[in-house]
């Protein structure tokens, strides 16, 4: 791609990341496309993570370095970083610390935003250690209605949002709000796309264009190790369905996420998970409004111990961390 092509504002936002940052800025240096900076917005790490990023800005006039004054949650420094990008910038793109993302990605996802004007989100596939997802959209396919692929993703059919380091935004998108991660929970990547697609389409690169690396420091290993997920697809349900659903496929779908909850709960019963775990998912029940039912947990933790009795081979090899919107669902397929 030459100049004239539109600028793309990259950000990383980091906290401690210096075993893997290198990886990470050298990725986007190695980019096909040219016409882009690159924003680094370190949230007061005390490990070598400046010295990194000063190195390759000193090599690299695209590069900044923008450090907070003070230390600011995850979501705080990923809006700080939004609230960064060049107010000349067509696209934004975030990748994050731990993650790289291949030569041709920003050039892939701006081809097909720009031959596409009424999308505003672009996706594409993303490799980790245990394989690649498959969001579950149609191959033949690259343009999808926005308010479609959110009211798929909530009823279960697809998970099509990945993870960030697999997304461009148009920065209009960006600039919109002064928080584009418009909540505090660990999801709001999500969050984002569910506001944000009820106006504009989605568009899908069917490529591998980004790494996601899973280690045991990332913020991601200790909200799968807590199964936030689970709670985080009824809070989308409870706070998009309105939107996206008709009241009886909201209420179908909250008492279904309820009951593989409940289910799930009482395998991490049976394992006597840490006191944490308990603490956690009561928490985030109470903050949706949701009371953590001992009774309903019982009663799934009774029917549990008699798949076990009854079938154990066939129960032990269900009880997997299984996430129930991880893969697509046959009985709900996509509907264009």
């Amino acid at each position: 791609m030459s100049k004239s092509d539109p600028l793309v504002s990259v950000v990383t936002p980091v906290f401690n990341g210096e075993k893997y940052l290198v990886d990470c800025i050298e990725s986007i240096l190695a980019q096909t496309y040219d016409n882009l900076e690159y924003t680094i917005v370190n949230n007061c790490s005390t490990d070598r993570t400046l010295e990194i990023a000063q190195r390759y800005a000193k090599e690299d006039r695209r590069i900044k370095i923008v450090n907070n004054s003070k230390f600011v949650d995850l979501i705080q420094n990923h809006n700080i970083a939004f609230n960064l990008i060049s107010k000349g910038s067509k696209y934004c793109k975030l990748v994050s610390a731990d993650d790289w993302i291949y030569p041709e990605c920003i050039s892939k996802l701006v081809e097909l935003a720009e031959d596409n004007p009424a999308v505003g989100i672009v996706g594409s596939y993303c490799i980790r250690a245990h394989g690649v997802r498959f969001p579950g959209l149609p191959v033949g396919a690259s343009v999808f209605s926005g308010r479609q692929v959110c009211r798929n993703f909530l009823l279960g059919s697809i998970d099509v949002f990945g993870l960030p380091t697999t997304v461009l935004y148009r920065s209009t998108l960006v600039r919109s709000s002064d928080t584009f991660f418009p909540t505090s929970r660990p999801s709001a990547d999500i969050d984002a796309c569910l506001v944000h697609l009820q106006s504009c389409d989605f568009g899908f690169v069917h490529q591998i264009l980004a790494f996601e690396r899973i280690h045991d420091e990332a913020i991601s290993t200790y909200l799968w190790d807590l199964n936030s997920f689970f709670v985080d697809r009824l809070e989308f349900v409870s706070d998009y369905g309105h939107i996206y659903l008709t009241k009886s496929e909201m209420n179908d779908r909250l008492e279904e996420l309820s009951t593989l909850y409940y289910n799930f709960l009482a395998e991490c019963y049976l394992k006597v998970w840490e006191p944490k775990f308990w603490t956690y998912h009561k928490q985030r029940m109470a903050k949706i409004g949701y009371s953590f039912y001992s009774v309903r947990l019982g009663k799934a933790v009774l029917r549990k111990i008699g798949d076990l009795l009854l079938n154990p081979k066939q129960t032990s090899e269900k009880v997997v961390k299984r996430m129930v919107f991880a893969r697509p669902r046959g009985k709900r397929p996509w509907v264009p």
